[in-house]
């Protein structure tokens, strides 16, 4: 399968400051793709130069074949900024008509398709408002509609759910989910607890170079379990838990709660033993997490 994406000793300075340091990487389409790093990891330079924003120092860079920005990626292509913002003038059928109308919709299929979008993010009642009658919000919610006109082959979204409620935040998440057959979407964000709920391939970066790039879902021979929980006594907790069938290794992580690393094909009842094993003990849990996180599988060797 070809890439959808392919970048080569991409590079961008800005002055003496080097924003992108030689990216070598290829994204192909299918589930979302989740992009993250600190702040300063060069993850909005990488995404203006993804959409022909800005030009690369060196290096090469191709979407579907094509140069970013080019005529071929007209309608292919659409983004989300983190700082997005509607023109308050106009109302939001003007506004996404617009931009359908520069995609080669006639007026009356224009509005068609921004009635459409709206529906997507639950705001089709507001089509005729203008951005000053809408929270916060509401507005985010209106720009992730924009990116969405004309159906693109791939969507770029930077922070996304940043100003959501928790409600709207999980509409938007199923939203991208629900639509990732037909489209691929990169999505930036430092929410990792929403990355690893919609992403299957992370592309990490680190002071403008990869420092990960793989898939977060991989088959493994090797489980995790994380068990938060309230210890009583002198007992220590790593010392039991490491007795049980098929554990490797327990980790601290951190107060109350223990990592355990263990084989899947001896520790196939793991969890349920596990709880056991605080029962008989005296212990209570708060949670018992199955796999290893986006945030350790990233992190946990930095």
């Amino acid at each position: 399968m070809n890439p959808i994406i392919k970048c080569t000793g991409l590079t961008k300075n800005f002055g003496s400051n080097q924003a992108l340091r030689g990216l070598d990487f290829e994204l192909s389409a299918g589930a979302p793709i989740a992009l993250v790093g600190p702040n300063g990891a060069g993850k909005t330079t990488l995404f203006s130069i993804l959409c022909g924003y800005l030009k690369p120092t060196q290096g090469n860079v191709t979407i579907f074949g094509h140069q970013p920005g080019s005529q071929e990626l007209f309608g292919r292509v659409a983004a989300l900024p983190q700082d997005a913002q509607l023109d308050p003038r106009f109302s939001i059928a003007r506004q996404l008509m617009f931009y359908g109308q520069l995609q080669g919709f006639d007026k009356k299929t224009a509005r068609s398709e921004a009635q459409r979008v709206l529906e997507l993010v639950e705001l089709g009642e507001v089509i005729d408002q203008k951005p000053g009658a809408l929270s916060h919000g509401m507005r985010k919610r209106v720009t992730i509609a924009q990116a969405m006109m004309g159906n693109p082959d791939l969507i770029m979204l930077d922070e996304p759910t940043a100003g959501l409620d928790p409600r709207n935040a999980r509409n938007i998440r199923q939203m991208v989910a629900e639509l990732s057959d037909q489209t691929t979407f990169i999505i930036s964000s430092h929410n990792l607890n929403e990355l690893e709920r919609l992403s299957e391939t992370v592309l990490c970066l680190e002071m403008g170079e990869i420092s990960q790039h793989s898939t977060i879902s991989s088959k493994s021979e090797t489980g995790y379990l994380t068990i938060q929980m309230d210890t009583t006594g002198n007992v220590d907790p790593t010392l039991i838990f490491k007795n049980l069938p098929g554990v490797n290794e327990v980790t601290h992580s951190q107060k109350n709660e223990f990592v355990l690393k263990y084989d899947m094909a001896e520790g196939l009842d793991l969890d349920q033993r596990l709880l056991e094993c605080i029962a008989e003990n005296g212990w209570s849990y708060h949670q018992l997490i199955k796999g290893q996180t986006l945030e350790d599988q990233l992190f946990s060797n930095a």
